[in-house]
């Protein structure tokens, strides 16, 4: 008769088990999420030939970061616990090129029948007092398993490149004192804030103003444009084509 392994294996084996399912699930749910995103991108583009996400990027939180989080916040340790107060554990960044694509990333989002939005903070409207921006939806989708159908929350934060840039910057600092910014660096922070906002108000206004010139050029350039977008009729076809009929 084969021996047993010892009892304390045979927890670890299944911790392990019970750990490796639960990052599935959040995996599974910013798979749903991206795959979300890149849809709209697509139609998006095709139906106003303009792509407005220049980037998405999306992660999923160590065991050890979790484990950190529910000890700084004096929280029980267990898989039930993360699930039920950490609600970042799957997040998903998209950049958009302007704040207006921001807002409407977002709405398409919400209209999606099976995401439920349990909360939107708005920190474009209202920027933290450290100057940072961006807008942060949690949902909720659900992720179809073998034997269950489990709902998960994921966090998605959408925002401008400039506003990313600068949370980037924030981050390296605060890591590296230990979120002990010292009050100078603090107000550089602030500084440079208050100037990629006022980047982001430029770069709009002048795309609103791009927007408006081709809405001015009439249907037939918008029509020719869209014909070369397509790849239908690329220029030196069309010389060839003159060339052939003469």
């Amino acid at each position: 008769m084969a021996e047993q392994p010892p009892l304390q294996l045979q927890q670890l084996k299944k911790l392990k088990q019970e750990m490796t399912r639960f990052l599935m699930t959040y995996q599974f749910a910013l798979d749903e999420i991206t795959t979300k995103i890149e849809i709209l991108q697509q139609e998006f583009h095709y139906m106003n030939d303009y792509n407005p996400i220049e980037h998405v990027s999306s992660r999923v939180k160590s065991p050890e970061s979790m484990l950190t989080k529910l000890m700084r916040k004096n929280l029980p340790i267990s898989l039930a616990s993360m699930e039920e107060h950490l609600t970042d554990i799957a997040g998903v960044r998209v950049t958009c090129s302007f704040v207006s694509d921001i807002y409407e990333i977002s709405r398409m989002l919400q209209q999606q029948k099976d995401v439920d939005v349990l909360e939107i903070k708005d920190y474009i409207q209202e920027p933290k007092e450290s100057g940072y921006q961006s807008l942060h939806l949690l949902v909720r989708v659900p992720v179809f398993m073998s034997d269950r159908t489990k709902y998960v929350c994921v966090e998605i934060q959408i925002r401008t490149i400039a506003m990313d840039f600068w949370a980037s910057l924030e981050h390296k600092i605060f890591y590296k004192y230990n979120r002990d910014v010292p009050d100078r660096l603090r107000q550089e922070l602030q500084e440079a804030a208050a100037s990629a906002a006022a980047l982001d108000r430029k770069m709009e206004k002048l795309h609103l103003e791009m927007k408006e010139i081709k809405e001015e050029n009439g249907p037939e350039e918008e029509a020719f444009e869209l014909l070369l977008n397509n790849r239908r009729l690329t220029l030196p076809e069309a010389f060839l084509s003159e060339d052939n009929d003469g």
